[in-house]
């Protein structure tokens, strides 16, 4: 089933190949190159998920993770959370096992990552 796919990246490249990949499966893309916005396009444009770089350049993937699962209006929209950092990858699994009703619906992939184990788990 197509879904309404947001992902915010400051890397140009991944976007466009993240935006080409997923529009081939039929989703519709929306994409963000900063994080402060976020919340906000969420709230407005109701993505059914987020795909999240959490090292961006204007604001932490992190706090942007936080501030959309502490918000109602956007706490309910799953987000994939990906990074090639390991302590970014720990700080977000501590989120999910340390409050699981908050961030349960909350991924982490680490980089590199196959765009097949993307796919499922878009699927």
């Amino acid at each position: 089933m197509a879904k309404h796919i947001l992902i915010v990246d400051d890397t140009y490249d991944i976007l466009y190949l993240m935006r080409m990949m997923l529009e081939e499966h039929h989703h519709q893309v929306s994409v963000l190159d900063v994080g402060a916005p976020v919340v906000e396009f969420v709230r407005v444009n109701r993505p059914d998920l987020i795909i999240l770089d959490l090292r961006l350049t204007d604001i932490s993937g992190i706090t942007v993770l936080r501030e959309l699962k502490a918000d109602p209006d956007t706490s309910s929209v799953p987000v994939i959370a990906y990074t090639a950092s390991m302590g970014d990858a720990d700080k977000v699994t501590a989120l999910i096992t340390g409050d699981p009703e908050r961030y349960g619906d909350t991924r982490v992939l680490r980089k590199p990552f196959a765009i097949d184990e993307l796919l499922n788990i878009v699927a």
